[in-house]
């Protein structure tokens, strides 16, 4: 989808500023999307608190076990779902992998292909949030946490871009957050699952700080999905212009910067 802001501009983050971003950002139609869906549901809540008709104890046990289990949910999915070796096998699911991981690690610093998929996203929050919001709170345990697991991922949204604008953030913690994500997408990306938060790295033995820790990958942009594999499963191949082409986005970036100059 293309709205307004998003219509006909490129947006690279490595040169954009973080006010540029903002401005994207909350533009995008997937953010204004989670905005609202928290909006609905945190109204609701409130006003089933305001009328006793919420538990307040369950909607408060909703939001905290929402805030615990995000990132243990993004780990799994991150790790076992998105950098499997299935996704690409099924036409069914290859265009998926291809919209909400391929593009990204093939051109990290690209914010249209940065943002999760909404028709995916979405729903995945909903799965993991409202039957443990359900359980602990009724109907309104299931809003609240609807609700919190909308509002966290427009958090990890916009710290994810932060992540991948050409800067050094002046907060120490987010510095590292930065390299520590920068390293899955530039140095190997069998590690470091957590994109925002790195506690289940930690705790399962997936995390690494940088290049002395881990071996270079070879396919860390093309996530194993070369022209071996596309003669095999060419799903992804078919959806992807100008195949098969240098999935390195610092080499195309190099390279089309020599035909330009050559054309000129």
């Amino acid at each position: 989808m293309r709205i307004g802001f998003w219509s006909d501009k490129e947006y690279f983050l490595d040169r954009m500023n973080l006010r540029e971003l903002t401005a994207a950002y909350f533009q995008y139609y997937a953010i204004a999307a989670y905005i609202a869906v928290s909006l609905v549901t945190g109204g609701i809540v409130l006003w089933g608190l305001a009328t006793a008709a919420a538990p307040l104890w369950g909607v408060m046990a909703s939001i905290i076990a929402t805030i615990v289990i995000y990132p243990a949910v993004w780990y799994v999915l991150h790790r076992y779902v998105l950098h499997s070796k299935y996704m690409w096998k099924h036409p069914l699911t290859a265009g998926v992998w291809k919209r909400i991981h391929y593009d990204h690690h093939c051109d990290p610093n690209n914010l249209k292909v940065l943002f999760g998929a909404l028709y995916t996203t979405l729903p995945t929050v909903a799965v993991a949030t409202m039957p443990v919001g359900f359980a602990l709170g009724g109907e309104y345990g299931a809003l609240a946490a609807l609700c919190t697991g909308a509002v966290t991922t427009c958090f990890y949204e916009f710290f994810h871009c932060i992540e991948h604008l050409g800067y050094a953030p002046s907060w120490g913690w987010v510095r590292e957050m930065k390299k520590t994500h920068m390293a899955h997408h530039f140095h190997n990306e069998n590690g470091n699952y957590g994109i925002t938060n790195f506690l289940w790295d930690k705790v399962l033995g997936t995390f690494y700080e940088g290049a002395k820790d881990k071996p270079k990958s070879m396919t860390v942009f093309n996530l194993g999905y070369d022209e071996e594999v596309a003669n095999l499963y060419p799903y992804v191949s078919r959806l992807t212009p100008n195949w098969p082409y240098n999935t390195n986005p610092v080499h195309r970036k190099r390279e089309a910067a020599a035909l330009k100059s050559a054309a000129e």
